[in-house]
């Protein structure tokens, strides 16, 4: 039998001024403790049939709503998966995203996003966070150089999450080397960065193209490594030497393929000195759209330009950008499914990597054609 006392009173005093109703609040109502409230909405501990109707009618009656999120963090409530990378307005980055949200979702458990804008200390933080509380899985995303700090560091992520009972995902990231005989718990969800570079440039080299400029990086970091090894092992293929006045170090982004391609062209007033562009990201490619329009140089008639991500921009111009296509999403859903069902198999899983590699493959679109005459 519900008692309506003088808590319950102050309770609809409290709706009728606004105030939204509190675990506590619900528990007066229904004449139980809060932790005999929380039992009954975790669905974690028995309970009496006749307090779990006395408390879910309480609920209803104060249209009480849980924070999912907190008893996520708390410990209770439904499993968080943590999704990590440097930056989510990068379009890859948030395609990775919608993937880990969409299966997260559909699994039941909370997806929660967190931007480390490159900083280490606060990857850290983040990582930390997670394991005290918790959480299914930690996904670290992006690529990363091959450092001695760089393994010290992930290392001892898989196995502080490992240790909690969570797992270390590492998508589009490289896996630290491990001494032989030793093994890591980390999930790695890879996509083939050096073949996708590899059909992009032999695609421009098979329509006549001879000289192709590299527009996107000098770095370490991986991805960057393997797209340029890339486009290195397909001009090999044709029996051409890489030119190294060919690779164009540059951000990758818009403003990063505008200014690359502007420097490129300045001073020269004849032949640019290449007849395609390979481009790093698809982003880079509509920077130097861009600057090879200013310059008064034709796509695909006077240059040829091929992307990489297959982002949906690339589809929309007008001609339409060849590119390389990254299952992005596909990235993302894999990246929760492997890991949650490692997680929910009988034996529970065990310590040792887990790994699934995915394809890419170039889309021809209107912006790569023949060398011009």
């Amino acid at each position: 039998m519900s008692v309506d006392n003088g808590a319950g009173a102050a309770t609809r005093a409290g709706k009728r001024d606004g105030r939204r109703a509190t675990i506590r609040d619900v528990a007066a109502r229904a004449n139980v403790s809060v932790a005999t409230v929380s039992r009954v909405l975790a669905g974690n501990y028995p309970v009496t049939y006749r307090t779990r109707t006395r408390v879910l009618r309480a609920v209803r009656s104060l249209d009480y709503v849980a924070n999912a999120h907190a008893r996520a963090l708390a410990g209770g409530g439904p499993e968080s998966v943590a999704f990590v990378l440097e930056d989510i307005t990068g379009p890859s980055f948030a395609h990775i995203a919608a993937g880990v949200e969409q299966e997260t979702a559909r699994r039941g458990r909370l997806c929660l996003v967190c931007t480390t804008h490159g900083d280490k200390r606060r990857e850290e933080d983040v990582v930390t966070l997670m394991r005290e509380q918790r959480a299914a899985a930690v996904i670290l995303a992006g690529g990363a150089e091959r450092t001695a700090e760089y393994r010290e560091r992930i290392t001892a992520f898989a196995h502080q999450l490992d240790a909690a009972g969570s797992r270390l995902v590492l998508c589009g990231r490289p896996a630290p080397e491990v001494p032989p005989g030793g093994e890591l718990p980390v999930t790695l969800v890879e996509y083939d960065n050096e073949g996708g570079a590899f059909g992009a440039t032999a695609h421009l080299l098979s329509a006549g193209h001879r000289r192709v400029l590299f527009l996107g990086g000098l770095s370490a970091n991986t991805t960057v490594q393997e797209r340029r090894a890339g486009y290195h092992r397909a001009l090999e293929s044709y029996g051409l030497t890489p030119d190294p006045a060919l690779v164009v170090d540059t951000p990758f982004t818009r403003e990063g393929g505008l200014h690359g391609m502007r420097g490129v062209l300045a001073g020269r007033r004849a032949e640019p000195g290449f007849t395609a562009v390979f481009a790093a990201t698809d982003m880079v490619a509509l920077g130097a759209l861009e600057a090879l329009r200013e310059a008064g140089l034709r796509v695909p008639e006077d240059v040829s330009v091929v992307g990489f991500d297959d982002i949906p921009v690339s589809r929309e111009l007008s001609p339409g950008l060849t590119t390389v296509h990254v299952p992005y999403e596909e990235l993302g859903r894999s990246a929760v499914r492997m890991v949650l069902e490692r997680r929910d198999s009988t034996d529970g899983g065990g310590a040792e990597e887990q790994r699934v590699r995915l394809g890419t493959h170039v889309v021809v679109r209107g912006s790569t054609a023949p060398p011009p005459r």
